[in-house]
Order: C-alpha cells, then structure tokens, then sequence
C-alpha cells in the first residue's frame, strides 16, 4: 500500500526564461539506514543535488511494508518542510529533483514514481534520457492488450519515460523486483542512473555506457547512492565507488549485492566535466574543479591574448578563468557580480523587467573593468544571448576589448541522453562559423578549447567519453530523432485511453493485482 500526498501545486519559473542554458534532466539519491532519519537524510541530498534538476522533487520512504511518496513543483526547499519530513518513518527512501526532458512538466511526471506489485510495492527515480521509449511504450501496450487492460504508465496521465520503466518492471507478478529489474533492464536503451526501492531493499542501476553519474557511499550506519559526491559528503557518507556500467545493486539486512546485467561499454558524458556537476564533486577520483582549472590552462596555451584582466562569467566560468589566469599570467579579477538568489522565482518579470534582460542575474564591476581589455570565461555558447547580454554590459561599464574564451568547443549537436540542450537549429554553432559567432555577440575575440584538448583535461581515454554534443558521434543509437523528445509520450497516451472503453478505475492490471490494497492518493490542501 502508498499513501502518495500531492502538495499545493505550485510551479516555479525561470526569471529570464530566454536566457535558459543547458539543463540536466534530474539528481537522484537513495539511503538504506536503520535508525536513521532517512527522509532528512534524503532531503539534503537532494539539496546537494539541486543544480541538476529544478522543475519538482520528491521523496519516497519505506517502513518495511509500505511506501510512502511526497513530491511536488518546485525546488526542493519550496517542497518540503521540518513538519512534511518528520511525518515519515521507516530505514530507506530515495529522492528525485527533476528537469524534464521526456515528458512535460506536470505534477504526474514528478518522481519518484510508484506502482504496486504482485510481491510488493515499488518506488523509482531515473536521471538521463531513453532513446527506445516509444519501442518500451509500444511494449508495455502489447503487454495490457494481451491482458486485456490499460498499461498503468498511461492511466494516470503521466508522459514520461520513467513512468514506462517503472511499469515494465512492475509487470511481473511472478518475479521479485530485483528479478524483474535483470529482465527488463538489459532491453532499455539509452542514458539511464535509477535509484529505487521495493518494501525492504534500495536498489541502484546504471546503463550500460554510463552516460549519467552515479556513486555508492557508505554511513556509519548504512550506505547512500547519489548522483554526485557532493551529495555524500553533505550527509555525511564516504565515497567507496562509483556504480558501474552495466550494474544492478541491491541493498538490504542482508548487506550489499551486485549484479551485471550488460557488459559494460563505458561512455561517461564529457559534458558533466565543463557545466553540469558541482566543482567540489569528484568522478572517478578526478575533482571536477580541479579538471576545470585544468581545462582554463589548456585554453590560454591554445588561444592566448593580449589582455589586462581575466574575469569569468559566475560561477561556471570561474575555475577556468583560474586556470586561463594563472597559465596566461594575466590578472584574475571577479568583474561581474551574481544575484544568488534570481533564476528562480514564483514571480514573472514585468515587460520592463524583461528588457533589463542579463542585468536581472549579473551586474558589472565598473571600476574594476573600466578601461582594461578583458578576457572573459564562459563554460559553453549555446544560442549566443547570454554573452551578447554580457558583452554589451562590460562595454557599457568601460571596457575597452572584450575577448571571450570558452572551457568547451562548440555545441553543434543536440543531446539525447539527458541533457536539454536547444534544438540543432537554434544552435548557434551548427550553422555559424567562429566569425559569425564573434560578431553576433560583439566580441573582440572568441575561441574555444579543443576537444582534445578538453578531453586531456578530464584525463578520461577518448573511447570512453560521449562527446556527442561536440562532435555528432553518438555512443547509443538514436532511432529516430524526431520521434524523441519531451512530449513524445503524449500522442501514445492518447491512443491507449481511446483504446480503451472502459474506465481507468475498473480496468484490473498486473501492477494492481486483485489481492493487492489499492493505491491511495491523498490531495492536500
């Protein structure tokens, strides 16, 4: 049985919307801690996560016979509170912070997820992107329609992949979670870190390529998986390893187990290294500020300038800045100022507002850039706004040469494993060349680092990065790219309750066994 309470509802909205840069899809974070407050545990390291996902969050816990699941839109601080948190008890959970890139941005989307099962219940969170989700959803309807019911991941309105996955586990009334997890894992396809718990056990699994982070901390008193490190440390937990491709933990009394259920391919996401993971998180050992900073001296020895000052763009941009700064010799200088608390906000800004346009986020520091030709750092160029704004700000503020430097080569190509990067035409670099980007956002100058030589910075073998953004050579085949995307589980949705005469609530199903207690949702005020 679940009690699954739904919050009031609220939606949280980007400040400057247009200004939107690459978005990761989600953090993930489960704890197996007797005695523990687990759903305390839960929320800070979701708080740790909260860069990677800022759309919903969400915490499920189990007490041993039933799993009680809590999310909401929002950040994760806008959706729990001391009384929300204190109302849970039992010795596991997992949480989810969310960016969605299948499936909209909805309430039913929200993870974790949940299904009843034949031999228990079932909770389950996911970072990254499918690129079979139409064959999974196409599968998981064969599989009611043999049965003669509704396929659960459709009934309740939700649209996302995490939805189909969940449900294709679930659907096997003659096998554990752990069994039906080896079952349907290895017929998944594309980026995939997934925390998630039946009645007694936490469970972490992560693809084959190991698109996405994931990685195992132990407590005093139990363990942790997280998407990043930072995430442990936060609660406490120290670092043992990180998951594998290919892998499948199971963590109960009985201790920690592993499984492989895909040989593993390792194609870990370059991208992590330049924008999209905390600097104090740590990947295979290597920091990722450290690895930046290093990615900043590879710049200046690949594209040097005459110059004044280096200022990064905050707060991506800085550890390069470091970097190009101290392999440069040039001055390091903070020159722009951040507003900590815009880029999200239950207000949206007035017209006037709007045309203040980057200085709602970041201000110039006038005596600190008047008169000095300055290099700035910035992680990435997607659509060229962001640098125009800013370029044209410094000017104002009295610079006299602005060359701009990015810790990354230019993104030509989209991403389908769980990044929101804008669609291939609105990519600035894919049908510009380096002077039309220069002019266009009214640089001095423009250059960015190699791929190589980002490559050599994370110390990573090449055959072992997804560097598809950069370079089109995509580790996992893409069926069809116009049949990805976020609302690409809409029009299936629709067909399947069609399809059906008879109404969600009488349909039986695998998920809901006869003898099971029904789920209940409670909607709070």
């Amino acid at each position: 049985m679940v009690t699954s309470r739904k919050g009031d509802g609220l939606l949280s909205h980007d400040i400057l919307p247009e200004h939107k840069g690459p978005q990761d899809e989600c953090g993930v974070f489960g704890v197996w801690a007797p005695g523990e407050e687990v759903a305390k545990l839960t929320y800070f390291g979701l708080y740790a996560l909260q860069h990677r996902g800022q759309e919903s969050a969400g915490i499920a816990v189990s007490e041993g016979r039933q799993i009680v699941v809590y999310k909401d839109m929002g950040l994760v601080s806008q959706v729990f509170n001391e009384e929300i948190l204190d109302s849970f008890s039992g010795s596991l959970a997992i949480g989810h912070c969310r960016y969605s890139t299948t499936g909209a941005s909805t309430w039913e989307n929200a993870q974790p997820t949940y299904r009843a099962t034949a031999t228990g219940n079932l909770a389950l969170g996911h970072n990254g992107n499918l690129t079979n989700t139409r064959e999974l959803a196409e599968k998981l309807m064969t599989r009611a329609s043999d049965a003669g019911e509704l396929p659960m991941a459709f009934a309740n309105s939700a649209t996302s992949d995490t939805e189909i996955m969940t449900a294709l586990i679930a659907g096997h009334p003659d096998l554990s979670i752990e069994e039906a997890a080896m079952r349907e894992l290895p017929e998944v396809r594309g980026a995939f870190s997934l925390v998630f718990i039946d009645d007694t056990t936490l469970y972490a699994a992560r693809d084959p390529q190991g698109i996405r982070p994931l990685v195992l901390g132990r407590l005093d008193r139990g363990w942790v998986v997280a998407s990043e490190t930072a995430a442990l440390d936060i609660v406490g937990a120290s670092y043992v390893r990180d998951v594998e491709p290919g892998e499948l933990l199971a963590i109960d009394e009985h201790g920690l187990r592993s499984q492989k259920f895909a040989k593993p391919d390792p194609k870990g996401c370059i991208f992590e290294y330049v924008y999209l993971a905390r600097p104090d998180s740590q990947f295979g050992g290597r920091s990722i500020h450290s690895t930046r900073v290093e990615v900043g001296r590879k710049l200046a020895q690949e594209h040097p300038v005459e110059a004044d000052m280096v200022i990064p763009v905050p707060e991506s941009g800085t550890p390069c800045a470091v970097g190009y700064a101290r392999e440069s010799g040039i001055p390091f200088a903070q020159g722009l100022v951040k507003n900590a608390y815009v880029g999200r906000t239950f207000i949206s800004p007035s017209q006037t507002l709007r045309q203040l346009g980057i200085r709602l986020k970041l201000n110039p520091l006038r005596d600190v850039v008047e008169g000095k030709r300055l290099v700035v750092v910035d992680d990435s160029i997607v659509r060229g706004n962001t640098q125009r704004a800013i370029i044209r700000m410094l000017r104002e503020a009295g610079a006299r040469e602005v060359h701009v430097r990015i810790s990354s080569p230019p993104v030509e190509w989209p991403c389908f494993y769980g990044i929101d990067f804008a669609t291939r035409a609105e990519l600035i670099a894919s049908g510009c060349t380096l002077e039309d980007i220069r002019t266009s956002i009214g640089a001095d100058s423009l250059a960015y680092v190699s791929i190589d030589g980002l490559t050599e910075a994370t110390q990573v073998p090449a055959n072992e990065l997804c560097r598809a953004c950069f370079d089109g050579v995509y580790p996992i085949e893409i069926e069809k790219p116009e049949s990805l995307g976020e609302h690409l589980l809409d029009g299936i949705e629709k067909a399947a309750s069609a399809a059906n005469d008879a109404p969600v609530s009488q349909q039986p199903s695998e998920e809901q066994p006869a003898h099971a207690e029904p789920a209940q949702q409670i909607v709070l005020p």
